[in-house]
């Protein structure tokens, strides 16, 4: 049996001596948990963490250390990771950023003790490595000469007395021609004196190592590490001191390799712009913002001082190929890009006169004060038909479109032949489609064949995303070398009748659909009508999609909002035949057993769980029209008492049998007052009975607001309201949590991306500790306070990893917000502004000032600006009403999306007034800005990763 934390990595007898190779890192664990090493070498698990290494714990001072060893040969190299594991070494926690680099040097002769001392890499150790900050903010790592190879030992042991100690720090921040040294108390340290310090090395991907040999008699050492720019200023790290101390007087020849993680200094925070990518407007759009555009917008939040560009989903949505449409959360695709975003003259350099001629009316007609989005889509894809008709041959032929066909061909096909489809039968839904219902790779290649008398068609949509693939990866390289990151947004669903659910139809639960409960954003709840996700179905391959379509995203964007991260610990799932949010269950959940609920007394499943109508609520309902509600919708069971006929039992069914008599002129009332009054009827239950399992329950949303529940007697009505909390804010916990680790950690490891997690609503408590764990950026929404006591966030409270902004694409504008309640109005005024006189009916320039500096204020890594929120800081961009910026009214679920800024971007650079205003908000707050002009590093909070040499 193999000892617990020692092993040999020789499987042969070695003639040539071994290097004793030790692990030691300090780490808290709970009980039944252990911490294991596991590397590419075979004696480290060959990447198997079953058959890693595990480590033995020893409490030293107020840490607990876990350490092992293993005997290397001089050269030995590989990578590992460390992991909490059970009692059967199954993985409870990973660590996080790239794995680490470990090189023996062959300079060694066997018989040395080199000893690993390891920090955790948690989540927001790792973020300077994610592509926002390392190939856009701290980009200019490629201009760092490498001063050493890794692992190299500049010293040698080879006095008893001494020990070689190598230091090893990552530092992303450094800026033009800055060193980094570490200083101590040790005569090798300095001192404290940096001319006497000890001056690294950097030896790549923003680590910084250099060894020294330290007499024991110097131990235990303290130190810190410090930078120093051209200008001789000392940047010393912040926090107290480190110690390194010798825990064993081995007679062996000693190595010490200190990885202290990342330098200590106060944290990086930058400021940003949102906005739809339909809503920008440009001189050279045609009707709607384009990919394009992004370079003008880039160009204006660097001189604004901003570091970031926010859109909403950018990805096909023309399932209805109408209005309907302009949803974006609602993909066609998950892979495929909008062809709205499309700039149909930058098809071809060489177009013809009639052409251009058509593109100019076009710009002239479709610049409205909104986007017509079915006029847009028309106009624009009858312009690049006629250029694809010109360019095809030439396109599809050469090497950038065959490059991009074969690294996009997986859903590149399918995605084209389902729009032919599409069009073929006029539905998007896929069970219309006879035998092309079902989905086959044979049908695909049918369907895409080039001898296919359909081909033209399906190569018109290869077209389509190719330029739209080079346009939008023009606009995203521009935005990486200015400094600015772009960020994409991921929506939690996708269309029921989309691509994907046609491809991979067993992921989905196609008889559900995802909504939200009662919230902020809508006291009746929502639902979205995306089928749920089969989560167990996606395990199986390690969340292939989801890997996929993170993967596709990097392309072009360095950050990303999760839509409803919440989802991802438990989704509100409602039948397929709900049309409003209301009477859903969360998924996944505990329910309320039957055997559960009569051990306290309750028996009667069929009253709690069925509508509960009686005469009284009818008439109190409905008044003197309830007989006609009563003789059309209802059977009357006993005397007073009805339930739901057969054919309108479902919200969906009084839908359409409302439809029709209102077409018969039947119906008196206004239709829509009568659905919503009928709804609440149904919805009249205490109890939801699981579809799968008729012995298992799950309580009503707000139970206590239903006259079912009003109607119970007291005994009842205290066992349900007490399981009703248990169910929606204590039983549940545990396995959510469970499940976000489960699927989150696939998500972000898919990707170089900086993961941002929007959740607002009805937070479960373990969501901001899971939250905090992977490093994922929350979002703190002013009006909207994680705090249940208040009415208005604190933005100076607000915790580092959080994106802060005082309105988002789901709410009113800052203006509109402010002209909606007077009361709340006077509340804000006085409680958070501080000033107890009458508030301005309108949110002012000098108001809009206040709060948006209040926010750059924040602790916040980001504060992140809807467009409409930053024009309101001048008088002149605030004369349209403030109800027009609107972007999307969450209780409206056929919402038009179409607002359009009204000036465009050209107009906007030109206003040098408002930019400096918003850049000198960004820099008085102590906020990163990005550089203008060629030279990225000269300016002050300009932040480069890596060094130059100092020019002579």
């Amino acid at each position: 049996m193999m000892n617990l934390g020692t092993l040999s990595l020789t499987t042969t007898k070695s003639s040539k001596p071994m290097v004793s190779l030790s692990f030691w890192i300090p780490y808290f664990t709970h009980w039944g948990q252990s911490l294991l090493v596991c590397g590419s070498a075979p004696g480290l698990g060959s990447g198997n963490v079953k058959k890693g290494l595990l480590l033995k714990p020893s409490q030293q001072e107020d840490q607990l250390i876990w350490s092992g060893s293993v005997s290397v040969p001089p050269g030995f190299s590989c990578d590992y990771s460390y992991y909490v594991v059970d009692d059967l070494k199954n993985v409870l926690r990973s660590e996080f950023g790239m794995k680490r680099k470990l090189v023996v040097p062959e300079t060694l002769t066997g018989g040395e003790s080199v000893q690993l001392r390891d920090l955790w890499q948690s989540g927001d150790q790792a973020l300077p490595f994610r592509s926002a900050f390392k190939d856009v903010i701290f980009r200019n790592t490629g201009d760092v000469e490498v001063g050493k190879p890794l692992g190299v030992f500049e010293n040698k042991s080879d006095q008893d007395d001494s020990v070689v100690v190598q230091f090893k720090i990552c530092c992303p921040d450094v800026g033009e021609g800055t060193s980094v040294y570490v200083l101590g108390t040790s005569g090798k340290l300095g001192k404290w004196k940096v001319e006497s310090g000890l001056r690294l090395n950097y030896v790549g991907d923003s680590m910084w190592e250099a060894d020294c040999l330290i007499p024991k008699a110097d131990f235990p050492i303290k130190y810190r590490y410090c930078k120093v720019p051209k200008d001789g200023t000392i940047g010393l790290e912040s926090g107290g001191n480190r110690e390194l101390t010798l825990h064993s007087s081995s007679n062996k020849q000693e190595y010490i390799v200190m990885s202290d993680g990342l330098f200590r200094e106060m944290p990086w925070r930058g400021a940003g712009v949102a906005v739809p990518m339909f809503s920008v407007r440009s001189d050279d759009d045609v009707g709607v913002g384009e990919f394009l555009d992004l370079k003008l917008l880039v160009d204006w939040s660097v001189d604004s001082g901003l570091h970031l560009v926010q859109l909403l989903p950018v990805n096909d949505t023309s399932v209805h190929k109408m209005w309907w449409d302009s949803y974006p959360y609602s993909s066609l695709s998950v892979f495929a890009l909008h062809p709205l975003y499309l700039r149909v003259q930058a098809l071809s350099k060489n177009l013809p006169a009639d052409i251009k001629e058509e593109i100019e009316k076009a710009k002239k007609q479709l610049d409205k004060n909104a986007v017509d989005y079915e006029a847009t889509m028309d106009t624009k894809l009858s312009i690049a038909k006629k250029i694809f008709h010109l360019e095809k041959d030439q396109t599809l032929n050469s090497s950038s479109f065959e490059k991009f066909f074969s690294e996009n061909e997986g859903w590149l096909k399918p995605y084209a032949a389902f729009c032919f489809l599409r069009d073929f039968f006029e539905t998007s839904d896929h069970s219309q489609w006879g035998t092309f219902s079902d989905y086959t790779e044979d049908k695909l290649e049918k369907l895409t064949s080039k001898d296919s008398l359909h081909y033209n068609t399906i190569c018109f949509h290869y077209y389509i995303q190719y330029h739209l693939h080079v346009q939008l990866s023009e606009a995203s390289e521009y935005a990486r070398k200015k400094g600015v990151v772009l960020k994409g947004d991921l929506p939690i669903g996708v269309d029921r009748n989309s691509v994907d659910t046609w491809v991979n139809k067993n992921l989905f639960r196609m008889n559900t659909s995802t909504g939200a409960p009662p919230d902020y954003f809508d006291k009746n709840g929502q639902n979205w009508g995306f089928p749920t996700y089969n989560w167990e179905e996606m395990s199986k391959d390690n969340y292939g999609w989801w890997r996929a379509r993170l993967t596709q995203m990097g392309k072009y964007f360095t950050a990303y909002r999760i839509d409803h991260i919440l989802g991802f610990f438990r989704i509100w799932e409602l039948p397929a035949h709900a049309m409003t949010g209301l009477v859903g269950k969360f998924r996944p959940s505990i329910p309320l057993s039957q055997e559960e609920l009569e051990k306290e007394g309750i028996w009667d499943f069929d009253r709690l769980s069925k509508p509960y109508v009686q005469k009284k609520f009818l008439e109190e309902k409905f008044g003197d029209f309830w007989p006609f509600i009563a003789s059309n919708f209802l059977n009357e069971t006993q005397k007073d008492f009805y339930e739901f006929k057969e054919d309108c039992n479902t919200e969906k069914k009084i839908a359409s049998k409302l439809k029709s008599l209102a077409a018969k002129s039947l119906l008196l009332e206004n239709e829509d007052k009568v659905r919503r009054d009928v709804f609440d009827i149904l919805r009249n239950v205490v109890l939801i009975k699981d579809p799968e399992d008729a012995r298992k329950f799950y309580p009503r949303f707000n139970i206590e607001d239903t006259s079912s529940f009003q109607d119970l007697d007291d005994h009842s009505k205290n066992v349900l309201k007490r399981l009703y909390y248990d169910y929606y804010f204590h039983r549940q916990e545990d396995l959510w949590r469970k499940n976000a680790l489960k699927t989150l950690p696939a998500l972000l490891n898919s990707s170089n991306m900086l993961a941002c997690g929007e959740d607002l609503g009805l937070v479960p408590a373990c969501v901001h500790p899971v939250m905090k764990e992977l490093a994922l950026v929350g979002l703190r929404i002013q009006r909207m306070p994680s705090e249940s006591d208040s009415e208005f966030g604190i933005p100076s409270n607000y915790d580092y990893m959080t994106v802060c902004a005082p309105s988002c694409h789901d709410c009113s504008t800052l203006r509109a917000w402010w002209e909606e309640d007077e009361e709340r109005r006077q509340r804000y005024f006085k409680e958070v502004i501080g000033v107890d006189e009458i508030p301005p009916s309108q949110c002012v320039p000098e108001i809009t000032h206040f709060i948006l500096r209040q926010h750059v204020e924040a602790p916040s890594m980001w504060a992140i600006f809807p467009l409409q929120d930053m024009l309101a800081l001048k008088e002149e961009y605030t004369a349209r009403p403030a109800k027009e910026e609107t972007i999307n009214d969450p209780t409206n679920p056929k919402h038009y999306w179409r607002y359009r800024v009204h000036v465009t971007l050209d107009s906007l650079m030109k206003d040098i007034d408002l930019k400096s205003t918003i850049k000198n908000l960004v820099s008085g707050s102590g906020r990163s800005v990005p550089a203008s002009g060629e030279d990225d590093n000269n300016k002050k909070g300009v932040i480069a990763n890596g060094s130059t040499k100092p020019k002579p």
